[in-house]
């Protein structure tokens, strides 16, 4: 019987350690990284699943790009998916909108304690056509963050101050404007920020389709090395 109990607690306490030896991956992310029951708080807005399948063929939560990430590779672990649909990185939404409740400026402060941060965005600012900015790498008051440049920055600042030593990687659409990814590209270098450029992710409707998922999946992992 003794020998049994020690066996067992030996085993749980394995277990425990195995887990807590992989990576805590977590997302601040748009619709690309949403499914409902699957955001925090459960309040964001979702995009996925589709009620018509033949709007995007994105049916099942498995099939998310970082479900399929966390999952063809034992390494990490899901932490904190805060991913909010039709989100701009910037305060400045669609039509002019004040969006300030939902941007990455203000959602940067409920990712958990992950090991690893995945930002993804700027889809939605691009197709708001939000105010670009200038560059601003400090000193930022509210106003600021209605543009996309001082947004961007204040995002990754405060993401690097927040998460002290965690690995910050910033995911960069295939579709974005050439100014956004430009100003991605340069405001992740002055940061020393990883990014990662997607390339030909199949979509429907915008949306990563399947076939897309399992693109950035295959993509953000190459970036990461496994």
């Amino acid at each position: 019987m003794r020998q049994l109990l020690f066996f067992l607690i030996s085993l749980a306490t394995c277990m425990g350690l195995q887990a807590q030896s992989k990576l805590g991956i977590s997302i601040l992310g748009d619709s690309y990284s949403t499914f409902k029951g699957y955001v925090v708080p459960d309040s964001n807005y979702v995009w996925y699943p589709q009620e018509n399948p033949a709007n995007n063929d994105v049916q099942d939560v498995r099939q998310l790009w970082w479900q399929q990430l966390i999952r063809n590779h034992q390494g990490y672990r899901l932490c904190q998916n805060n991913s909010f649909s039709g989100a701009t990185i910037c305060h400045t939404g669609y039509d002019g909108a004040d969006y300030s409740d939902r941007s990455y400026c203000t959602r940067l402060w409920n990712l958990g304690s992950p090991d690893v941060i995945l930002v993804f965005g700027g889809t939605n600012d691009t197709w708001a056509k939000s105010p670009i900015g200038d560059f601003q790498y400090g000193n930022w008051q509210k106003n600021d963050l209605y543009k996309f440049r001082p947004a961007m920055a204040y995002v990754l600042e405060n993401l690097q101050n927040r998460y002290p030593g965690v690995r910050i990687y910033v995911i960069i659409n295939d579709i974005l404007s050439d100014e956004v990814t430009a100003s991605m590209k340069t405001i992740c270098q002055h940061y020393h920020v990883s990014y990662i450029q997607l390339h030909d992710i199949d979509k429907q409707w915008g949306h990563p389709s399947q076939k897309g998922m399992q693109q950035i999946a295959e993509q953000v992992a190459a970036a990461l090395g496994n």
